[in-house]
């Protein structure tokens, strides 16, 4: 008669098996989808094709504090990863099965860039394993600074505005290089949500995230804690 542990160990070796089985499905299924894109039109040629938009800015024309404050909110290791976040990807698995859905992907920059590139925003596996493999490729092919200069001009800004430009110009009638701290604050914490963050809202919501970037960024050193308090009186101040 087996023994009790034995048992055990027999059900977890199985459950290992099915899982390694299914995910090497997954995988198989989005290298398919990464070739297929990437043969329609190669990241090279996606890439000089949202450089020749009108509405383009360079990274040296952006704000150090919106460079920043998306950095701080959407992915603080940008510059330590290789384009994929596996801390952040153990981090958004226990959230998941808590949640007991996909709710959390933990998804870096680069691979938000390779989703507004080539991909629809459904979190479905398949593309979430073609993503990570066109974020390699970009990684790859292109410096830190070139991929978070092309994330600010392709992501939506909410309100019909896509790109840092647009957002700055349409909310704020002011060039992105102009951008005040609160500004850059309240700007980068829509693309998370741009239905419900959106300026056009008045959504106080909006503002506790302008708060969560705030304290990222004083969090991160990239702020000092007068700058911080002063914008936070500014935000209770027009809030």
């Amino acid at each position: 008669m087996k023994s009790p542990f034995k048992k055990i160990k027999i059900i977890i070796f199985a459950i290992l098996i099915v899982v390694l089985a299914v995910s090497a499905y997954f995988i198989e299924d989005g290298y398919k989808l990464y070739k297929s894109v990437i043969q329609k039109q190669s990241i090279e040629d996606k890439v000089k094709e949202m450089q020749s938009e009108d509405e383009y800015v360079k990274i040296d024309e952006i704000s150090n504090y919106m460079k920043d404050a998306v950095i701080s909110i959407e992915d603080k290791r940008f510059y330590e990863h290789f384009g994929v976040d596996l801390y952040s990807i153990a981090r958004a698995f226990i959230g998941n099965l808590r949640s007991k859905e996909l709710s959390s992907g933990g998804s870096t920059i680069t691979q938000q860039l390779a989703k507004n590139m080539y991909f629809s925003q459904q979190k479905k596996l398949v593309r979430k394993i073609a993503e990570i493999f066109v974020a390699l490729d970009l990684e790859e092919k292109y410096e830190k600074d070139e991929i978070l200069e092309l994330y600010l001009n392709i992501i939506y800004f909410g309100d019909g505005y896509y790109g840092v430009k647009e957002a700055s110009n349409g909310y704020l009638d002011k060039e992105p290089k102009d951008l005040t701290l609160y500004e850059a604050s309240l700007l980068a914490g829509i693309p998370n949500a741009p239905s419900v963050y959106q300026l056009s809202n008045d959504n106080p919501y909006t503002y506790q995230r302008q708060k969560l970037i705030l304290e990222a960024l004083l969090n991160s050193q990239k702020i000092s804690l007068e700058e911080y308090n002063a914008t936070i009186q500014q935000i209770n101040g027009l809030s």
